[in-house]
């Protein structure tokens, strides 16, 4: 498929803010129960954005397919290198290669950024988002049982890991500070 992966913008909220309320309304890879306003969708991308992270999205003839961005790991010093990714394509293009686009895409920034590793986070351990996530080469990092409660059921949460450029095999040009 032929696409174009940008940085997204505000003007992209709704079209983001769309295809997320869907994955919260009818999957588990969010655990979010509320789909978020056009408001907080906005707020979100410049905030990504803002912190020079990679927030980006996948557009054919204007139409956005799905989005990727990255978030930290954890606000502690020690993970400054580990970033968390997520990524959601429209449900009408899932499986048509928009996601590996994304994704990769994603890797790359993330990689440019500075990151050394990218966790997965992925709710209700999704069979389309753990497939995804180990094409791109992402391992099998752990499972968190009965986590989630959506849905009327308990879910676990999947954590994949990717290492990124360098990765471990070399010290950073600066430390956590």
């Amino acid at each position: 498929m032929n696409l174009a992966i940008r940085s997204a913008c505000a003007s992209d909220a709704e079209a983001i803010a769309h295809i997320y309320a869907h994955h919260v309304q009818h999957g588990t890879a969010s655990f979010d129960a509320i789909p978020r306003t056009l408001f907080q969708t906005e707020d979100k991308i410049r905030d990504i954005l803002s912190k020079g992270r990679p927030f980006i999205v996948a557009e054919r003839a204007e139409m956005i397919l799905g989005y990727a961005y990255v978030t930290g790991f954890r606000d502690r010093l020690a993970y400054s290198f580990t970033c968390e990714n997520s990524i959601y394509v429209d449900p009408a293009f899932v499986g048509q290669g928009v996601g590996v686009q994304l994704m990769r895409a994603l890797m790359e920034q993330a990689r440019d950024c500075g990151f050394r590793q990218m966790i997965a986070v992925i709710g209700g351990g999704e069979p389309a988002s753990v497939a995804l996530h180990s094409k791109m080469g992402f391992t099998h990092a752990g499972r968190m049982r009965n986590v989630g409660r959506k849905f009327g059921r308990w879910l676990d949460t999947v954590y994949m890991q990717a290492e990124l450029g360098d990765a471990d095999r070399s010290a950073p040009a600066r430390e956590p500070a």
